[in-house]
């Protein structure tokens, strides 16, 4: 049983001062490796890493083309200006290989997570000769996972996995006593800029999780189109996130007068504290419109822009 650290409660340079000890005591002399998405949970770790460790811990960026426009690049410019060493490496034609007509939510999931733990951060853990992976884990990740809603990439212990026998390495997860408020406070107490501690939640599979259906580089690219605009567009509005989304399902549309049977994005934009639970954001119908417009035309084959008002429960903040 994990014990929650509320946010309310939570002293971030006491548990700053605790994790870094508990990271340099475990990991001693040796190296500790750990992959650094840009995303606000794995931003914290990576600071913590390198408070405790210092040159002892490396850093990497998977690239699996699963990404937001141009992310590797702007995490490592980040990282650089606070002296972490930021390695790219590009993983795409594994990740793609391995979710080639994979539908199924679980399986997709399973697919990026296999791919990720063994066939590329395993290896390049193994070259390392690292024995310590640091990571992001946090309490909704294992909770989600436990409970069955949908399986958390990075959650492994909870559901009975050693990662020391399935992958060769001991996992340390500094954060998971914690939800997503008390990560922002933590990366605020380490001095992260704000961009980053603030930053929205993005899911472990990335823009997996935003494809209904098989993730292919086409389908991706399309949604990855869409979420550039609705990220530009609703920037401000104060929401907890917001997100676009591509269905599998063609619809009918009409363009200069003709049927084109094009694609359909779901926008979501969510109201809450730690992703527990969430609300659709009442946003003004002129904002919908002209966020609709834009879609409709930056975004190549979307005929059709519709916006989800289910709450969390029943529906969940990612689709997939």
């Amino acid at each position: 049983m994990i014990k929650e650290i509320a946010a309310g409660k939570l002293n971030e340079q006491q548990f700053i001062h605790e994790k870094v000890a508990e990271i340099k005591a475990a990991v001693g002399g040796g190296t500790a490796i750990n992959a650094l998405s840009g995303g606000v949970d794995s931003s914290v770790v990576t600071m913590l890493g390198h408070r405790a460790l210092g040159k002892q811990l490396r850093t990497v960026f998977i690239q699996n083309g699963l990404m937001r426009e141009g992310e590797p690049q702007r995490v490592a410019g980040v990282f650089k200006k606070l002296g972490v060493k930021v390695e790219i490496i590009d993983a795409r034609k594994e990740f793609f290989a391995a979710l080639k007509g994979v539908t199924d939510p679980e399986q997709k999931r399973e697919a990026i997570t296999q791919t990720f733990y063994k066939n590329v951060f395993g290896k390049l853990v193994q070259s390392s000769g690292a024995k310590f992976l640091l990571q992001g884990t946090i309490l909704t990740d294992v909770d989600e996972t436990v409970a069955g809603i949908k399986r958390q990439h990075n959650v492994f212990e909870q559901l009975g996995i050693d990662p020391q026998k399935a992958f060769g390495y001991r996992i340390l997860e500094p954060l998971i006593q914690l939800r997503k408020d008390g990560v922002r406070k933590v990366g605020r107490g380490l001095g992260l800029p704000a961009e980053t501690f603030e930053r929205m939640p993005f899911p472990g599979p990335a823009l997996a999780a935003r494809v209904i259906g098989e993730a292919t580089p086409e389908r991706i690219e399309t949604v990855r189109r869409a979420t550039d605009v609705v990220e530009r567009m609703l920037k401000g509005c104060g929401a907890f996130q917001y997100l676009a989304i591509l269905h599998e399902d063609r619809v009918t549309g009409m363009r200069k007068g003709k049927r084109d049977f094009g694609q359909q994005i779901e926008v979501r934009c969510w109201d809450s504290l730690d992703a527990r639970t969430a609300t659709p954001t009442k946003l003004p119908m002129e904002t919908l419109e002209k966020l609709a417009a834009a879609i409709l035309k930056e975004v190549p084959g979307i005929v059709s822009v519709t916006y989800n008002i289910a709450a969390k429960p029943p529906s969940t903040i990612e689709a997939v």
